[in-house]
């Protein structure tokens, strides 16, 4: 087997040692460059497969995503920007209604990217959800600096280099804008992945009772101060091998039961961060396809009802 083939191969989080995976979310995140988790890799580098070899099977591979793909006859997609002055002045958003909904008003739903911009397995989530009977916006976040530059290293690189207040001040802009529009119930509901499920977090707090529900993904915790101005019924989901993250979940967890905020969590078994994204061989098929199902139930629940 050429290590071309290797490479070409879909993989599973379990074919690789733990501590690769961790020394890759390390650089997903930025703890540490290119280089270092290169330098790190090469002690896994075994059979014949290199360090560079080990990075290509753990980058995303977006052909693997597509489960609703954009010239689907159940959807309708548009580009839209919305003013953002407190922020970076606008951002660009992917909007996507069910084709079949006419001028109906629609339950809405924003789906926040990861630390990468609005890529194509997020901008699939978005048309998901409207195949589900929901209006989803899926904001870039890296509109200010030239928008998602169709490379996720690329991405993270300029992800890092917007500030990250304004970023967030451009979100809730563009959840204000969806919550707003004519062709909305005014039921607004909000979901993301790292990055975009701290986002989550964060919109629920800022937005009080004007979100009716979350979904975060993997996301920061909100300060456990800050939980009580939360409104919105909460789903929080993690997966157990991202032992930073589910850290923090018994706090907000607690923290929500005293506020008397409506939710519920769950941490899936051996699952890892980013366990929900299906271009990466961290993808948990078990794992995501629960985790779905709890998420299109939840806002039936708080945004159809």
């Amino acid at each position: 087997m050429t290590e071309l083939t290797k490479i070409s191969e879909r993989k599973k989080a379990s074919d690789f040692p733990q501590e690769l995976l961790d020394l890759l979310d390390s650089y997903v995140h930025g703890a540490i460059g290119r280089r270092e988790f290169m330098d790190g890799a090469k002690k896994y580098a075994v059979g014949g497969v290199t360090a560079a070899a080990l990075f290509e099977m753990l980058k995303p591979n977006y052909a693997w995503a597509i489960q609703v793909p954009e010239n689907d006859s159940r959807i309708r997609a548009q580009t839209v920007t919305i003013p953002s002055a407190q922020g970076n002045g606008s951002i660009s958003g992917y909007l996507v209604r069910p084709a079949g909904a006419g001028n109906n008003s629609l339950p809405a739903i924003l789906v926040v990217h990861e630390n990468r911009g609005l890529n194509p397995y997020v901008k699939d989530v978005a048309r998901r959800l409207a195949t589900a009977g929901y209006m989803a916006l899926a904001p870039d976040g890296l509109t200010s600096v030239g928008g998602y530059p169709g490379d996720d290293e690329k991405g993270g690189q300029l992800f890092g280099t917007v500030d990250r207040a304004k970023m967030q001040v451009d979100m809730f802009a563009a959840a204000t804008y969806l919550k707003n529009r004519p062709d909305s119930t005014g039921k607004l509901g909000s979901t993301g992945f790292c990055y975009g499920g701290g986002v989550t977090n964060q919109l629920a707090v800022r937005m009080g009772a004007d979100l009716a529900a979350g979904v975060p993904y993997y996301g920061g915790a909100p300060a456990a101060a800050d939980v009580a101005k939360i409104k919105a019924a909460m789903l929080v989901l993690h997966g157990e091998a991202d032992t930073r993250l589910v850290a923090a979940w018994p706090e907000y967890q607690a923290a929500l039961k005293s506020a008397g905020v409506t939710h519920d969590g769950q941490v899936y078994a051996k699952a890892q961060h980013g366990f929900h994204n299906d271009t990466t061989p961290r993808f948990d098929e078990a794992a995501a396809k629960d985790a779905w199902t709890r998420t299109v139930a939840w806002f039936d629940k708080y945004l159809k009802a």
